[in-house]
């Protein structure tokens, strides 16, 4: 062997051993996946608003993030789950009070949903879209986490907006915005759940999706996240 081909095949080997660690997760087309290991101690965190928080619901046990974690922990039995999600959050306070938090605890799994405050609170789209390139691209770059987004609801089907009088400009905005976070997710490898057809299509003949406050999921709606959220990140389980 020429001293030549030593030297390239030492700089292949360092080259291999300094590979962000998540970067040996990715199969052959690119998408990170949970590991194979059913043993591994699997951290999932949830960033986002009040419905991240479980607003709405009975009970902590009864968000839609509680219930991912038992589905997770019939995998990955040692599973953890740290719920940053917050009333009230828009983008913005994702990326400043929740991100930094989440990067640091290291996930395998992170879920998002964020919006609907932006919406109601008029932050420019713009804005919007800018936040989610950020906190998408530092889990991408920071993390070795499969990031799961969802799209938006149908918020004027909701009996909240159904006759507000800002109900066509809140349709009109939310429409806007979920094509800002279709275009990030997919820019930054992120699973996406569309939960904006599934509200559209069942909350109208299935008023016991929405709580008491006409607004957030009841237990029974957050049940139904769950379900569609978890058959998201089931694509990402790796086999043994």
């Amino acid at each position: 062997m020429t001293r030549v081909t030593v030297l390239a095949v030492l700089l292949a080997t360092a080259c291999a051993t300094d590979r962000p660690q998540h970067a040996r997760t990715l199969p052959a087309d690119g998408a990170r996946t949970l590991p194979a290991d059913r043993d591994a101690p699997v951290r999932y965190v949830a960033l986002g608003d009040s419905t991240v928080e479980g607003v709405g619901a009975s009970s902590p046990d009864h968000n839609y993030v509680s219930q991912l974690h038992e589905r997770l922990r019939v995998v990955y039995p040692t599973a953890r789950v740290v719920n940053l999600g917050a009333g009230g959050a828009t983008s913005t306070d994702v990326l400043r009070r929740q991100l930094d938090r989440a990067i640091e605890l290291r996930p395998h799994l992170v879920t998002l949903s964020i919006g609907p405050n932006d919406i109601t609170t008029r932050v420019p789209l713009t804005t919007y879209e800018r936040n989610l390139d950020t906190i998408l691209a530092r889990l991408r770059d920071e993390t070795p986490a499969v990031a799961v987004v969802n799209l938006i609801p149908d918020l004027v089907v909701t009996p909240r907006f159904r006759s507000h009088r800002e109900r066509e400009t809140v349709g009109r905005q939310t429409v806007l915005f979920n094509e800002a976070l279709e275009r990030r997710s997919r820019a930054h490898g992120a699973e996406l759940v569309d939960l904006y057809g599934a509200s559209q299509r069942e909350v109208p003949v299935r008023p016991e999706l929405i709580g008491a406050d006409g607004y957030h999921p009841s237990d029974v709606g957050y049940a139904r996240w769950a379900e569609l959220v978890w058959a998201q990140i089931q694509a990402r389980i790796a086999s043994r």
